[in-house]
């Protein structure tokens, strides 16, 4: 059994065709993919979210993924939440699904912390508010400008972090673990790790500081993390991932 890991997909999953990802023709669904965030297979509910996610159904593997900053949190809150490998999920399809925020899985003899989220940067031009009468003209000339910018409930939702909630939830579940598993799997980095890769292009938040304390208190042997587009270990034990697909060695 296997469990590979990779970065960011926003709705595009091609890397893992046959001829791309040549592994899964020695996979079974007791095999594991693990996308680090901003999924994105759930935009619109339209008819490319349909055919992706039936396509990703009918891989030979089971698809895992966290939450990241992308994602439509009004379609993803419609599924229900179940047990699953000793933490919450919700299951979009039979063989994929999110990894909830603050769980704790158990998958083939290793322990996962998962804590998916992180702030949206590329916002500089504001968040719209979509029953403003001049948001489309808004919109219109942002893009004129090429200003970064979101739409609230169509391109950004404040649930992009987490709430108070599931930060208890984490709590909770480390406590109970005695702070320490053997993989940790994030969206975003803690802080001390963003400032090594952005040199302060991106502020702290409220969840890389979490991150952060985790990073201090918690055992681990490898923290794996998207967000930043890039692959390349960062230090020793925390590995940014984009479209790389890593396997995980224990």
């Amino acid at each position: 059994m296997s469990i590979y890991i990779t970065g960011d997909t926003h709705g595009d999953f091609t890397r893992f065709r046959p001829a791309l990802f040549s592994p899964q023709t020695h996979l079974t669904k007791e095999d594991y993919v693990i996308i680090c965030g901003d999924f994105g297979g759930m935009w619109d509910n339209g008819p490319e979210d349909e055919y992706w996610l039936n396509w990703l159904e009918e891989k030979s593997f089971t698809t895992l993924f966290l939450d990241g900053n992308h994602e439509n949190f009004d379609l993803l809150s419609s599924y229900p939440a179940e047990e699953w490998q000793g933490g919450l999920v919700q299951r979009l399809r039979p063989s994929v699904l999110h990894l909830m925020r603050g769980q704790i899985f158990n998958l083939q003899g290793l322990s996962f912390f998962v804590m998916g989220g992180a702030s949206s940067h590329d916002i500089t031009g504001g968040i719209l508010e979509p029953d403003d009468p001049h948001c489309k003209e808004k919109h219109r000339q942002l893009l004129l400008q090429g200003i970064p910018h979101r739409i609230n409930h169509r391109t950004w939702w404040h649930e992009e972090l987490p709430c108070e909630e599931e930060y208890h939830t984490a709590w909770t579940n480390l406590e109970r673990c005695g702070w320490t598993v053997d993989c940790i799997l994030s969206h975003c980095c803690p802080t001390s790790i963003q400032e090594d890769l952005c040199a302060g292009r991106f502020p702290p938040d409220s969840l890389t500081d979490f991150l952060e304390e985790v990073s201090h208190r918690c055992r681990f042997k490898s923290w794996y993390f998207g967000h930043y587009h890039q692959d390349r270990t960062v230090k020793k034990g925390f590995h940014l991932l984009y479209e790389e697909i890593l396997l995980l060695k224990p």
